[in-house]
């Protein structure tokens, strides 16, 4: 892990639901109009979509309403058939997403807490396909930031604040992070921070593991783009098969073996490992085809 600094290319998403895209990539081998939301927004461009939480006026804290939106955008974002990677990030400087609405958590009773409405859905994030980024701007605190544990990456701002205050309100983080969280900083550490509910700030973050990048303010989203342009350029039969081969790892060795060997098998006798190799050997840029 190291300190970003430098330029890096890509654009800004176009923030709010109303201006998300209607049409995939060209080229796409299907071709699938995205909906359009409320509470988030979606674009995409170049092989890569950014959702944005987009309740400024609540800190983008997590309702029913984002829950269920993002809910359809994953599923739509997987048929759609264009898209490499997924950038996760918060509309506006003040919060990535502050929380579950407080408002909405008051109200629910255990009937609630038993179908797990953001565990499940930050479960969906984690099972995503393809591979995931959290581009992580001022507040990701509570269950905001048990979303950026289930992403695959966290890049963040230096303004970016971490932690789950859950104890405070006479509860538990209860959406990942008592699992996600010991396997990123350790046990020791994620103890220290859900008994406490201490936050934390971006310089802390990356020296304990919780991200893998610190970047300047104005160029998060820059910068996660440049890290997902990176990934959109591989293979993308390699992604899907190293992000299933990485979660069964966390079962232990042994899945984590015998996955490594299925998915290798598959990889063998794909056009993209054909393609790919003969590309290395000819000195030449791949052109994969997800076959």
């Amino acid at each position: 892990m190291k300190r970003a600094g430098g330029r890096a290319g890509g654009g800004r998403s176009r923030g709010r639901a109303g201006r998300a895209s209607r049409r995939p990539r060209a080229g796409a081998s299907r071709r699938t109009a995205l909906p359009r939301f409320l509470s988030i927004g979606l674009s995409t461009a170049e092989g890569i979509a950014v959702v944005t939480l987009s309740r400024p006026e609540a800190r983008n804290a997590i309702n029913l309403e984002v829950v269920n939106e993002l809910h359809i955008a994953l599923e739509a974002l997987g048929r759609e058939g264009s898209t490499r990677v997924l950038i996760l990030t918060g509309a506006g400087k003040a919060a990535f997403a502050s929380g579950a609405d407080i408002r909405e958590l008051r109200e629910r009773r255990a009937a609630d807490a038993l179908r797990g409405i953001n565990s499940s859905l930050f479960l969906a994030v984690e099972r995503f396909p393809l591979p995931t980024i959290a581009a992580v701007n001022g507040y990701a605190l509570g269950g905001g930031c048990e979303l950026a544990l289930a992403c695959d990456l966290r890049i963040a701002s230096e303004s970016s604040r971490f932690g789950q205050p859950e104890v405070g309100l006479g509860i538990i983080p209860a959406a990942g992070a008592t699992y996600r969280l010991p396997r990123l900083v350790g046990a020791g550490r994620a103890r220290e921070l859900i008994l406490t509910g201490r936050i934390i700030d971006a310089d802390e973050a990356l020296a304990i593991g919780l991200v893998n990048r610190v970047v300047p303010d104005d160029r998060l989203l820059e910068e996660a783009r440049s890290t997902a342009l990176l990934i959109a350029r591989k293979g993308p039969l390699a992604l899907r098969a190293a992000k299933l081969t990485l979660q069964a790892s966390a079962y232990g060795p042994d899945a984590g073996h015998a996955a490594e060997r299925l998915a290798q098998a598959i990889l063998f006798e794909s056009d993209d490992k054909r393609e790919g190799m003969a590309a290395f050997l000819e000195g030449r840029p791949p052109r994969f085809t997800g076959r």
